[in-house]
């Protein structure tokens, strides 16, 4: 059966919680300049406060009409295109704005019985977002969010729909963390691991991507029932949505590599022309505008 475009209506319950992130987040810096006293340096740069705020702005895109709405009610391949956006883009942006000072904070940095300072939380986040941990640990959930079950679950019930989301983006931020981390105590992994790592992050999927892509018929009893649009059968929409995880998200995964090599590339070259310099550390640093000269290279090559 055939339907409208669904219209438009409140979803005031995710403004609250995405207002009361970004709120949140502002008055921690608020609270930390004032601590720091006039003078001090600034608590957050101008690059991360605006990354964090792209980075709840997308949460607010994939929660809100109309993505929220036909990602429940009509297409999984927008329901794809949620847990990307989730999971690829406001992971990260949330992660490359949070300043190390508040890292600490949040996970009880220095707080802690430990003589080192450390905190339960700490450790279970340096154990989960190393490499392989993180490699693991985030392929695991995102293999268990496309299980039938999990789906048809997801999709009858709002507030368990709620939780899987919570559940992708907390392993989606740990998946970044070897690539983003702010903290010392929790390190990056360095270029050429990171650039690997990546790499097996658009390996992986391409086992519940071929499911979808090459089924035949739709794994997903649940969107037969829905209405469709546009003349999508659910196998159409199916297809459509494997093509999104394997080729979207590897696309975007492929650039962030690229980044990296060529921040690498050119650290090494300083390096090399100027050998008695003291190495930094801004070449295992990813910041989000290497991601986006390489798409604006990549753009113009086009």
């Amino acid at each position: 059966m055939s339907a409208a475009f669904p219209h438009w209506h409140a979803h005031v319950d995710g403004w609250l919680l995405i207002g009361l992130i970004e709120v949140a987040y502002l008055w921690a810096l608020r609270r930390e300049r004032a601590r720091r006293g006039p003078g001090a340096d600034p608590p957050a740069s101008r690059r991360q406060v605006a990354a964090f705020s792209a980075g709840v702005a997308v949460l607010w895109l994939a929660s809100d009409w109309p993505v929220h709405d036909l990602a429940e009610g009509y297409l999984y391949s927008v329901h794809m295109v949620q847990h990307l956006l989730f999971t690829l883009v406001a992971a990260a942006l949330l992660l490359v704005g949070t300043p190390a000072w508040m890292a600490r904070r949040i996970l009880g940095v220095g707080r802690g019985r430990a003589p080192d300072g450390t905190t339960r939380r700490l450790t279970v986040v340096r154990g989960l977002s190393r490499p392989v941990a993180g490699l693991i640990q985030f392929n695991l959930v995102l293999v268990l969010s496309h299980w039938p079950a999990v789906v048809e679950a997801t999709v009858r019930y709002h507030p368990l729909h709620f939780v899987a989301h919570a559940v992708l983006l907390v392993s989606a931020v740990l998946m970044w963390v070897p690539v983003l981390s702010p903290l010392p105590e929790v390190a990056r992994a360095r270029p050429p691991t990171q650039m690997l790592y990546l790499f097996l992050q658009t390996v992986v999927p391409t086992v519940p991507a071929s499911f979808l892509t090459f089924g035949a018929r739709p794994l997903y009893r649940i969107y037969e029932t829905l209405p469709r649009l546009w003349g999508f059968s659910a196998l159409d929409d199916q297809q459509v949505a494997g093509l999104i995880m394997k080729v979207g998200a590897g696309f975007y995964l492929w650039v962030v590599i690229a980044a990296i090599f060529f921040r690498w590339y050119a650290r090494e070259e300083r390096q090399a022309a100027h050998p008695d310099d003291a190495p930094g550390d801004d070449g295992d640093v990813l910041l989000w505008e290497d991601v986006e000269a390489e798409l604006r290279q990549l753009g113009g090559k086009a």
